[in-house]
């Protein structure tokens, strides 16, 4: 069994972090790469690593140095659209902090890593101090995914119970949304 260390990403961590996030994107999801759902991907230190207030952290594997899994924080809320009206005043853009790309590689899970770097990104949200809440979306159809956030959040909206679904981009009624408690 291996050790992990989560540490934050460095500009060497770019390509393996990017190609952690592209094959949970076309295995995992099954969508491929969708730019307006992915483009952060591309440029992973634009997004993550040169904006103070943003976040990408890795999952080393401490003796093959692969890069088992990666998550991200950013301060941008939920747009509307493609989310609800409401759900994007709720969590403005500079006063939230936004999971994004909580992933393990398959061969990697069932160790608690994703637990431990969402951990560390709450961590980084709190010590921020402009942060007044942390918010995320998932597809309830990732095996595994909706599950694991339940276990730390609370879903704010699940559109497989709204009326309409979403207005445009994720199919009708895969998108659930969490908010994540900061303490």
């Amino acid at each position: 069994m291996s050790d992990y260390r989560i540490r934050p990403a460095t500009p060497d961590d770019v390509d393996a972090a990017r190609a952690v996030m592209l094959d949970t994107v076309y295995r995992d999801f099954g969508t491929g790469y969708v730019p307006r759902w992915h483009a952060d991907i591309i440029d992973l230190s634009a997004a993550y690593l040169v904006p103070d207030r943003h976040a990408l952290l890795v999952a080393v594997d401490e003796v093959t140095g692969e890069v088992a899994g990666t998550a991200a924080l950013d301060s941008r809320g939920p747009l509307h659209p493609p989310n609800p009206r409401w759900l994007a005043e709720r969590y403005p853009s500079g006063e939230t902090a936004q999971l994004r790309r909580v992933y393990v590689r398959e061969a990697h899970r069932r160790r608690g890593l994703a637990r431990r770097m969402v951990r560390a990104l709450l961590d980084f949200a709190v010590a921020d101090g402009g942060y007044r809440s942390v918010y995320l979306h998932t597809d309830p159809a990732v095996p595994g995914a909706e599950g694991f956030w339940r276990s730390l959040g609370k879903v704010v909206c699940d559109e497989r119970e709204e009326p309409g679904g979403p207005e445009q981009g994720v199919p009708q009624g895969r998108t659930v949304h969490f908010e994540v408690p900061m303490a």
